[in-house]
Order: structure tokens, then C-alpha cells, then sequence
């Protein structure tokens, strides 16, 4: 995934673990973090959701899983979209792509709707900064663990 991911344009960082995962989400800046959802143990996944969805920054987040959640329980993990595995390449980028751009669109509202009370209690003219720009496309992607072979 990383291979097809960084020829497709994104600058990708891989974490072996939930423990790096949560490490380089607090040190770096990311647009999206994808993880899978059973790594090292069945609440790995959620403990990466979790850290991408505490982070300041409002990464999107991707759940990559073989074993699809209803919506309401993926949703209710604090992921922005499930990717189910095995994808086509040329599916996955389109739905990266798209997440991308819906999560983008969200922080811009929010953005704008927090500026809103602000702006209407400043009788003078202010002007508005640019918000903040990540870097281009850069996405954390969390790897299953190995198993060990029988």
C-alpha cells in the first residue's frame, strides 16, 4: 500500500505498531491516518482513532479492514470512512481522494464557524488570516502485525 500510495503522489509514513503509530501522530502533522483495525491486538486500531482524533491537527481518519463494521460502529470508533480490503488501486486512491477533500471541506466550515462569533463582536475591520496548510497529502498508514507462520 505504501508503494502504490507514494507513486500516486502522497508522502506516506508506515507505523509497525499502535505504540509508533500514536508516537508519530503526536510528533508529526498528518492530513490522514489510515489504520487497520486488528494489529497487535483487537484494540489497536481503536487506540490509533483514538490518538488521530485527540490530535489538534483534526486529521481524517480511514479504518482498513477485511471485516467490515456497520456503519454505526465504525462511525461510533471515530472513523471518517472504512476501507475494505482486498481493494483495487484505482479504487482505494478515488476514496482516499474523496476523504480528502470532504475532510477538508468539513475544517473549513468549522473553521468558519468558529471565526463567525469572534467576527461579529470586532466592530473594527480585521484581516483574516489563511488557516494553516499541512503538508501536501501526508498519511500515516498503520500495518498489520505479522502473524507467525503454522
Amino acid at each position: 500500500m505504501k508503494a502504490v500510495l507514494e507513486i500516486s503522489g502522497f508522502d506516506v509514513d508506515t507505523a509497525a505498531s499502535a505504540r509508533e503509530g500514536k508516537s508519530k501522530i503526536k510528533l508529526r502533522e498528518y492530513q490522514m491516518v489510515i489504520t487497520d483495525m486488528r494489529m497487535e491486538s483487537d484494540a489497536s486500531g481503536r487506540e490509533v482513532i483514538h490518538a488521530a482524533r485527540t490530535a489538534p491537527y483534526h486529521p481524517a481518519v480511514a479504518l482498513l479492514t477485511a471485516f467490515p463494521l456497520s456503519d454505526d460502529d465504525w462511525g461510533d470508533l471515530g472513523a471518517d470512512k472504512m476501507l475494505i480490503k482486498p481493494m483495487q488501486t484505482a479504487v482505494l486512491l478515488r476514496q482516499i481522494e474523496k476523504l480528502l477533500e470532504t475532510h477538508a471541506a468539513k475544517l473549513q466550515r468549522l473553521s468558519t464557524a468558529a471565526s463567525a462569533p469572534v467576527a461579529a463582536q470586532k466592530k473594527a475591520s480585521v484581516k483574516k488570516t489563511a488557516p494553516k496548510k499541512l503538508p501536501s497529502k501526508r498519511l500515516i498508514v498503520k500495518k498489520p502485525a505479522k502473524k507467525p507462520k503454522r
